[in-house]
């Protein structure tokens, strides 16, 4: 009886690591790619229909004006839905930097999906997703790797801003979000994003009726309060991948490219401080330095002393100046 010969050890693990890097890559194929038709067509006409009414916006007020209650629903709105981004999507469900109940979690996530941006997991998943490959291949908005120069600059500003929700990249995300997939109430949120985005639109049309007990000012606050208010806090939070990873300072080391924007940090509500959160991704506290204003974290620690949100993370001095750039 002939036996036939063992590979040497060295030969199986040599092998053994083949077959798992091709799993890797035939794994990493199923990952990437372009998202459905039907999920960019409805990426593109978010993107779109509340430009287009901004556009109108602009004609029928040209000459006339806008009146205070268009502005003051737009406003409101901005900062309230704004704020659920900010302070419930961002730095509660995604980086979890400050606990709270059951009663604000609901008020956050249904405020931060009248935002309009994505379901809660969904937009969570993205946002880990992109901490992990921080301009690097497989971040999902980055706006660096698309050239060189002028052309470059462009094409790496564009994507990062809007161009990856039309495009798409990253299709399973799961794995970033094992433990709000197993949260009950924070699946029931995120699973009922279409109705928080049609009250966000139905609210203000209401509002608006109601102030000026006419069709016409209803109209007027479904395009000023909803549309236009998702354009602007679309095209706001969308700086802050984009601007802010291209301009602005970098005072601690984040092995990214993220960067500190003084003007973003205001509009986003204290996002704009980038650098500062990739290289403290945590914290609760975005704008680190007594000038850099954080509008998110005044409120976050308005919650803690009336018993709202419990440990509140903040870098300590010891661990901002590790990571201090000199």
């Amino acid at each position: 009886m002939t036996t036939i010969p063992s590979a040497p050890p060295a030969v199986v693990r040599r092998d053994a690591e083949a077959r798992a890097t091709a799993r890797a890559a035939a794994k990493a194929v199923e990952d990437y790619g372009p998202l459905p038709l039907g999920q960019r067509i409805a990426n593109l006409i978010f993107i779109l229909v509340p430009l287009c009414a901004l556009v109108w916006a602009i004609v029928y007020a040209w000459g006339v004006g806008v009146g205070w209650t268009e502005l003051g629903l737009m406003t409101g709105l901005y900062l309230v839905t704004g704020f659920g981004v900010t302070i419930g999507y961002h730095r509660l469900f995604t980086h979890k930097s400050f606990r709270t109940g059951p009663i604000m979690t609901t008020i956050l996530g249904v405020l931060g999906s009248m935002a309009s941006e994505g379901p809660i997991i969904t937009w969570v998943a993205h946002h880990r997703c992109h901490h992990q490959h921080s301009d690097a291949e497989h971040d999902p908005h980055s706006p660096h790797g698309h050239g060189s120069g002028f052309k470059g600059l462009v094409k790496g500003f564009f994507m990062s801003h809007v161009g990856w929700m039309i495009v798409g990249g990253r299709r399973d995300l799961k794995k970033y979000v094992p433990d709000l997939e197993a949260d009950p109430l924070i699946r029931r949120l995120s699973n009922m994003f279409l109705v928080w985005m049609a009250i966000s639109l139905l609210l203000p049309a209401v509002l608006g009726g109601l102030i000026t007990m006419s069709w016409w000012g209803a109209f007027l606050g479904f395009v000023w309060g909803g549309l236009i208010r998702i354009a602007v806090v679309h095209h706001i939070t969308w700086s802050v991948n984009s601007v802010c990873h291209i301009w602005g300072s970098r005072p601690f080391d984040s092995h990214d490219e993220s960067r500190n924007n003084a003007i973003v940090g205001v509009l986003a509500l204290g996002e704009g401080w980038h650098n500062n959160h990739h290289a403290f991704p945590t914290s609760a506290r975005h704008g680190l330095k007594w000038w850099q204003f954080d509008s998110s974290y005044l409120i976050i620690k308005a919650m803690e002393k009336v018993g709202l949100a419990r440990d509140v993370k903040v870098p300590s001095a010891e661990r901002m100046a590790q990571k201090a750039i000199a």
